[in-house]
């Protein structure tokens, strides 16, 4: 019998709420972004959890009667793929992690070749001070040389304000934005990240940053912009008003963390200090209106060419995700990723603790061949009019790939 399109959003809704549910249930994290009607919510966390197998049964259903138009059904049926994965995998049919990613995420996750890294060491080489010791030790030299002191964490807050209303100024002249937009800065502890975006609803967001890293304040603008204005909280934002206000797409509200939509967020996160500061305006921003209170003079690095290269050496994590999805013992992706993504001791023992959280294996793809896939994509004479696409319509990997 055929349902109506609320029923099957109702039904897509429930099988995510389910799905992440017992992801969740199965160890510490959420995978799901969820927005959408309370109701539905409160049905699918207390009822009794139906079997692995019977979700990817419904996920089976579901696809079966995808009457949408033909763009939003593509779009659609990419993210049921995606939880039917998930469900295969909690029913313990375990595919080799290049299969779940093209199963998930709609890419093509296979091994990247170390020449990649070596431009990127390349790149570093060349945008970071002169100085002695090997490349690690000057990059995390760079870093501890523009650190903010930890006696004046407390002005961080302030800091991250001041960038927020130079992102937002700047995304507006691309897209325009909410004048009453409130974005808050939240300090925390104990968080496995660095810095998150979280949309909250209506014109209110807050930055969380984790007060237990040392922060690098020559990456404030790449951290605001990726978790703000244009990246994270800017997309929420625009998506929830124009695609479920205006239109009623309620599956917008419904956002599983491991399916295609999010390898294009975490590109266009990693690209969105790019967009709103070409070239070296980023550090030029950075120097006028930031370093010199705290000091840090000009030392002839280049942020902009250090960010980049970092960007392509998030290809590390990728293939430390497939090695550790081998079963590769964690003292080879240790000295893996301290090898190639130059972290310090300290670094590597969090990406490996990150590496085990819920669905970050898989997640953590999403964000080089996210990045790979935007660089060449907003390559283009109509790069702004890429950039609003991003903000605003649901999109698909493929859909970058067959464009062009």
């Amino acid at each position: 019998m055929a349902v109506t399109s609320q029923e099957w959003l109702r039904d897509y809704a429930l099988l995510a709420l389910r799905v992440n549910r017992q992801m969740a249930g199965s160890a510490t994290g959420t995978v799901l972004i969820y927005r959408g009607p309370q109701e539905w919510r409160v049905q699918a966390e207390s009822e009794d959890p139906p079997a692995a197998g019977q979700l990817a049964d419904d996920a089976d259903a579901l696809l079966e009667q995808v009457s949408f138009p033909p763009g939003r059904a593509a779009y659609l049926a990419a993210h049921v793929r995606a939880l039917r994965a998930a469900a295969r995998r909690l029913s313990g049919q375990i595919l080799p992690l290049p299969e779940y990613a093209r199963e998930c995420l709609g890419i093509s996750a296979q091994w990247l070749p170390e020449e990649l890294f070596e431009d990127a060491h390349d790149r570093l080489h060349t945008a970071l001070p002169r100085g002695v010791g090997s490349l690690a030790e000057r990059q995390h030299a760079w870093q501890a040389a523009h650190t903010l002191p930890p006696e004046r964490l407390n002005r961080l807050p302030a800091l991250v304000g001041r960038a927020v209303g130079e992102t937002r100024r700047r995304t507006s002249t691309i897209v325009p934005l909410p004048t009453d937009e409130v974005v808050r800065c939240r300090l925390v502890s104990g968080a496995h990240f660095r810095a998150a975006g979280e949309y909250e609803g209506g014109v209110q967001s807050t930055l969380h940053i984790n007060r237990d890293l040392p922060f690098n304040l020559a990456d404030l603008l790449y951290v605001v912009a990726h978790e703000g204005h244009p990246g994270h909280i800017a997309e929420s934002l625009l998506k929830e008003r124009l695609l479920v206000e205006d239109q009623g797409r309620l599956d917008q509200q419904v956002r599983f963390m491991l399916g295609p939509s999010f390898v294009i967020s975490e590109g266009l996160g990693l690209h969105a200090q790019d967009i709103v500061f070409p070239d070296d305006e980023a550090q030029a921003w950075l120097t006028d209106n930031v370093l010199a209170e705290y000091g840090m003079a000009p030392d002839g690095s280049d942020f902009a060419a250090i960010h980049r290269a970092q960007n392509i050496l998030f290809g590390v994590w990728a293939n430390t995700a497939l090695l550790a999805a081998e079963g590769r013992p964690d003292t080879e992706l240790a000295a893996y990723l301290s090898r190639w993504a130059l972290l310090s001791d300290a670094e590597t023992g969090a990406a490996l603790a990150s590496l085990r959280a819920t669905g970050m294996a898989l997640y953590v793809l999403s964000y080089f061949h996210g990045w790979q896939l935007l660089d060449s994509w907003l390559t283009a004479p109509d790069r702004s009019a890429r950039v609003r696409r991003l903000l605003t319509e649901q999109l698909l990997p493929a859909d970058l790939q067959s464009a062009g």
